[in-house]
């Protein structure tokens, strides 16, 4: 199947469930899409069991997409741009401290947390795997994903100063949970390593450079911006910085999504303020937010086009069970800590610590990196885990959040 092909089933799937929850369903429409791709998967593994080979054609398509190319290193970089451009740098400023502890501190205790606690579960359940192979599920499974919550919190009616934490945090703990499981994934691969060394020059020379490249791209397309008044050329320089920093980043080994959201954040505040006009705003405003709206469906269709590939048995539907409170568990102790620290110095949204806990949604960065996996029994365990969890967490919680955010605020 060709790349046009490809592409051509995934939008006009897209376009029609799109449709669909619109005019009949009216979930959030990233929810509603994945909750339709998963029913027309179940339904198209149904009609395998009694002859059709619709499952055999849908099983190319989705074998013919990789999955962990196309997100890690395609749509993630549109989308957290169109994400970032919109975030203002005041208000990040103001929960800065918040932010970096629960970006750094919460994704390294939910590893930990997870990992130990998933390690226990296996063996009880007789499907025992090595500490470290349940530590790569905990760096995987712990950041939450900016495009997931995002795209929730767009209608939650989370009160400001909570929503740029959880924004903030969505934004900048991926590339920190990125971090510790490439360390967890050398140190399987070389056990003589050391686990903090691997980490910490990992995280130095990624995080870092990819800090200081997205401030000096970002920068230069600024002044770009800044010498022109035309739209549809300052549209294209911001697709030549999303683009072009990105690459660097791959190239250079360096965190493409940190570049890219600190150049977002300088051209969604500064370049907004210095070096556009009217005009060019309300442009570049339309065209972003159509791509994270494209970009978006498409990523929740293949969400939900997923189960089709995975081979789910009863120990898998078991582990699945309960990896689910341990998640939650885990996010609801990382987040208490820091926020129990704060709460000396600052006051909290009411409730503070249970919206976190709830808003902590994972998504399609969770099963980018199981499936990139070593093949092997963890990864036959922690595919299914991981999917289980990111559904339940984008279908049960992002469909509850608002419920959630009411409640506790009255």
């Amino acid at each position: 199947m060709s790349l046009f092909e490809t592409a051509a089933i995934l939008v006009t799937l897209s376009a029609f469930f799109s449709y669909i929850n619109f005019r009949y369903i009216k979930l959030p429409t990233t929810i509603g899409i994945m909750l339709l791709a998963l029913t027309a998967s179940t339904l198209v593994i149904l009609l395998g069991f009694v002859g059709s080979d619709l499952d055999e054609t849908a099983l190319i398509l989705l074998e013919s997409i990789d999955f962990n190319e196309a997100v890690l290193h395609g749509m993630l970089a549109f989308l957290l741009f169109a994400g970032s451009l919109h975030v203002n740098l005041n208000d990040l400023s103001k929960q800065q401290g918040v932010i970096g502890a629960l970006a750094s501190f919460g994704v390294l205790s939910s590893t930990f947390l997870v990992g130990t606690l998933t390690w226990l579960v296996l063996g009880v359940l007789e499907t025992p795997l090595s500490y470290l192979e349940c530590l790569l599920f905990g760096a995987l499974i712990s950041p939450t994903d900016p495009i997931a919550v995002m795209g929730i919190l767009k209608g939650a009616g989370v009160p400001k100063s909570l929503e740029t934490q959880i924004t903030g945090e969505s934004l900048f703990n991926d590339g920190v949970g990125v971090v510790v499981f490439l360390a967890l994934l050398e140190l399987s691969r070389n056990p003589g390593d050391s686990i903090v060394g691997s980490a910490g020059s990992l995280f130095l020379l990624e995080a870092g450079g990819g800090l200081l490249l997205g401030l000096a791209t970002g920068y230069l397309a600024f002044r770009m911006l800044r010498s022109v008044d035309n739209y549809q050329v300052e549209v294209l320089i911001t697709l030549a910085l999303v683009t072009g920093s990105f690459a660097l980043a791959d190239r250079w080994h360096l965190s493409g999504p940190i570049a890219i959201v600190v150049a977002g954040l300088l051209i969604g505040n500064h370049g907004r303020m210095l070096a556009m006009s009217e005009r060019t705003i309300r442009h570049l405003d339309t065209f972003w937010e159509l791509v994270d709206e494209i970009l978006n469906a498409v990523l929740f269709l293949l969400i939900g086009l997923e189960i089709l590939v995975l081979r789910i048995s009863s120990i898998h539907l078991l582990i699945i069970l309960v990896t689910i409170p341990i998640v939650l568990a885990s996010r609801f102790l990382s987040v208490s800590l820091p926020i129990t620290v704060f709460q000396r110095f600052r006051d909290f949204t009411p409730g503070v610590i249970r919206i976190l806990t709830w808003a902590g949604l994972r998504g399609g960065i969770s099963v980018a990196l199981a499936r990139s996996l070593p093949p092997g029994e963890a990864r036959e365990i922690f595919l299914p885990a991981t999917y289980g969890v990111v559904v339940f967490s984008i279908a049960v919680q992002g469909l509850t959040i608002n419920r959630l955010v009411r409640k506790v605020s009255s």
